[in-house]
């Protein structure tokens, strides 16, 4: 090997002496081709589908994930001139939460349907089924209002929080209901039958919600690593138990009462 001032000129004759085949079959040399040099340029390439990938690594502390990186979105479309065939990738958690994302769009209608099904299934009346389901967005109401009091953006863990919610939230209604109509059916007056069945089943219903409540405080109040997933979950759960056990107490009865006034009426 030849070496000069650049070390390595000797490589560079052979691989210009390479042999490549022209178009009309004759051998010419590399060299009469193209011009062969050293250049100073990346360690290694790396490709993603066939393209040449640069990875942009940062990590987001203090704020949530969603609005930064919709902020350096905005700011690398104002500022940053790409040259041409390039093109702008946001990946890692930002790609995991879209995905995550798509699926609850597709997880939640199904879960939520399938509460609503096994409702009418169990009393085999829609009224009393949707009557029931309210306790959804009862307990949706104290699950924002604790995210907003804990100023905890929505995530998909929360999202995942709101799902298990509403599981815990409609056994609420289930109880208090079936357990009216158990007593109506014993001949007692609707209305009476609802107030008794809400004082009896007052102490059933607190002692279900404060165990699953406290159960999750030790995740709301975490801040190990790994507790930035934990706290919008426990969150959701605390609060939309607090407010779907108070609301289905009070309102609930109410609502049961009222509906039932009006069919009444109206036959």
């Amino acid at each position: 090997m030849v070496k000069t001032r650049h070390g390595f000129d000797g490589e560079l004759d052979t691989l210009a002496s390479l042999p490549m085949k022209s178009l009309t079959g004759q051998l010419v040399p590399l060299g009469d081709v193209a011009d062969l040099h050293f250049t100073t340029g990346p360690v290694q390439v790396s490709r993603e589908n066939q393209s040449r990938r640069l990875t942009v690594e940062f990590n987001v502390r203090g704020r949530d994930l969603l609005s930064v990186v919709r902020e350096a979105q905005d700011k690398v479309a104002r500022e940053v001139s790409l040259p041409t065939g390039s093109r702008v990738e946001w990946g890692g958690q930002f790609e995991h939460y879209q995905e995550a994302k798509q699926r609850l769009g597709v997880v939640v209608p199904l879960a939520l349907t399938l509460i609503l099904f096994l409702l009418w299934l169990a009393f085999r009346s829609m009224r009393i089924a949707l009557l029931i389901f309210v306790n959804v967005p009862f307990a949706a109401v104290g699950g924002i209002l604790a995210l907003t009091i804990r100023e905890i953006p929505f995530s998909i863990s929360a999202g995942v929080g709101f799902i298990a919610l509403s599981g815990v939230a409609v056994l609420n209604g289930l109880v208090l209901i079936s357990f009216s109509r158990q007593l109506e059916q014993d001949g007692i007056e609707r209305m009476a039958a609802i107030r008794q069945a809400a004082e009896i089943r007052l102490r059933p219903v607190l002692m279900t919600a404060l165990v699953a409540a406290l159960g999750f405080v030790p995740m709301a109040i975490s801040t190990a690593p790994g507790s930035e997933v934990q706290r919008p979950l426990a969150t959701v759960v605390i609060g939309g138990i607090l407010s779907a056990t108070l609301l289905t107490m009070l309102l609930l009865p109410v609502l049961y009462t009222y509906l039932f006034k009006l069919n009444t009426r109206a036959s």
